[in-house]
Parts: structure tokens; C-alpha cells; sequence
């Protein structure tokens, strides 16, 4: 057990989580984060407290950022915008189809990494020869998928939040059409695909919570024994672990929890046999 604070490195940008080790930031305060290319100031978004999470393998904080600092971090950020503004100019000069997405100098390195996204391969070596005239350093072009790019730029998906990959989320689970339809969901990729056009990361969050619920509840159409009297179940409701009956005295529909509902042995019986 241990302390973890959470940093950002731009607003609205994805979250960080550090070891504050003897310090104690508070939300808004500037931090120096280390990274591959050294220590960085970052804005603490989330103060530090306990966790129960072992925190061994996070980095820990280098200390508050000092003046010096956050007069570097404001020279970086001069920078990009130069780089960003030349590296469009020059896509435009050269008609290529290519998209900057964002630029991350790295100065002690001597080189600038440039994101980009395409729909075609681009042949862009005379593109890489004037960039590297223009910013005076060596370029590097690296192309990003489409889920990357929303990570890099950020979006809002369709609850009104910003996305998860560009706040949060670290790496990339596969998700499949067969996870909307284990909850109940529609099948048209259009209704459950993110901003970045594919399925959306969030269909895997409650996955595991409806394959739990179907392999103890009774399935839709089994006869059933309910507080109310016997009935056959018609639906079922997940988040509120229960299922829906219709009695079969008056063919009213009754919302039952899920453990006061009993199946027939034989039903129970059958699905417990059955190959996983």
C-alpha cells in the first residue's frame, strides 16, 4: 500500500499516475514527472492519497517545478506551435494527404517526432528533407492508427465525456461485436462505435458483469418459481440482478430478484452440463 497522485501534461489531457513520494501537491499545483526525456512539469489533477493498489512500479515524482522550470515547459510548448504551424504549411506545399496530429519535440535527443494519420501510404522524403531544413532539426514521421490518434488529439464520445483513450485509458483490449450482443445492445456498428470508428472501449467494462449474470440466472423462456407464484421468465436486468417474470396465474409481468427465483432442476441441470 502506498500513495498515488494523478498528473496531466495539458487540459483535458490523459492522466498520469505518480508515486508523490514525500511530497503532498495539491489539485492545480505544478510537479516534475519523469519521463524518457527527463523530467517534466506537469499539473496535478488528482492530490495524493493511500492506495490499496501496489504502487512500486509507478514513477516518482521529482519534486515541485521550480520558475526554471515551467519557463522551459513554456519554451516547449513555443515550439510545437512552431512546428505544428511549419510541418501543416509544408503538407500543403507538398499536397500530400497526411493529417498532423501532434508534434513532441525532444530536445536533449535532438530530434522531433512528428504524429500524422493517412488514409494511403505517402511517399514523404521530400517532405522529411525540407521539414528538417525549415525546423533546423532531425524529423522523424510516425503514422498513428485510428484509435491513436483519437488518444492523441482527444475527442468526446457519445456519453458527453472525453474519451477514455485519451484520458485514462493505457492500452487497447479487443472488443467485439459479440460483447454488445451479450448485453442486450444493438448490433449496428454505428450505434456502439466510438469517435475514432471502432467498436467502443466502454463495451468491455460490463462484459464480464453479464456473462456472470447469464450463467446463474435463468435463461428467457424458462419456467420458474417466484415469491409470487410460478412463471416463465421474459427478461432480464442486469444492473439490478434481477429478472422479469410473467406469472402465470394472471400474466402479469413482476420484477423479481434474481436470487429469489428458483428454475427447474432439470433446467439447471442442463445448462451446468453444458461444454464452456
Amino acid at each position: 500500500m502506498g500513495m498515488l497522485c494523478a498528473v496531466t501534461f495539458s487540459q483535458n489531457g490523459q492522466l498520469h499516475y505518480a508515486d508523490p513520494g514525500d511530497l503532498r501537491p495539491e489539485v492545480g499545483e505544478m510537479v516534475m514527472l519523469p519521463t524518457e526525456q527527463g523530467a517534466v512539469a506537469a499539473r496535478v489533477v488528482w492530490a495524493a492519497e493511500y492506495s490499496s493498489e501496489d504502487t512500486d512500479g509507478f514513477p516518482k515524482l521529482v519534486g515541485m517545478a521550480t520558475e526554471a522550470d515551467l519557463a522551459a515547459t513554456e519554451q516547449l510548448r513555443r515550439i510545437k506551435a512552431r512546428t505544428l504551424v511549419a510541418s501543416r504549411r509544408l503538407i500543403r506545399e507538398h499536397g500530400l494527404l497526411m493529417k498532423v496530429l501532434s508534434v513532441d519535440p525532444q530536445l536533449a535527443a535532438g530530434k522531433t517526432v512528428i504524429y500524422y494519420s493517412s488514409p494511403e501510404t505517402v511517399d514523404f522524403r521530400s517532405l522529411l528533407r525540407d521539414l528538417s531544413a525549415t525546423l533546423g532539426t532531425r524529423i522523424e514521421l510516425r503514422q498513428l492508427a485510428a484509435r491513436d490518434s483519437v488518444r492523441v488529439t482527444g475527442a468526446i464520445g457519445s456519453c458527453g465525456r472525453d474519451t477514455c483513450c485519451s484520458t485514462f485509458l493505457k492500452d487497447f483490449e479487443p472488443i467485439t461485436l459479440a460483447m454488445a450482443r451479450d448485453q442486450d445492445l444493438p448490433a449496428n456498428p454505428m450505434r456502439i462505435s466510438g469517435a475514432c470508428g471502432r467498436l467502443m472501449c466502454c463495451l468491455k467494462y460490463e462484459h464480464p458483469l453479464y456473462q456472470d449474470f447469464k450463467a446463474t440466472a435463468p435463461a428467457i423462456g424458462e419456467d420458474v418459481e417466484t415469491p409470487a407464484g410460478p412463471g416463465r421468465v421474459v427478461g432480464h436486468s442486469v444492473p439490478g440482478e434481477s429478472v422479469v417474470v410473467k406469472l402465470a396465474a394472471d400474466g402479469t409481468r413482476q420484477v423479481c430478484p434474481k436470487a429469489s427465483v428458483c428454475g427447474s432442476r432439470k433446467a439447471y441441470e442442463s445448462r451446468d452440463l453444458t461444454p464452456g
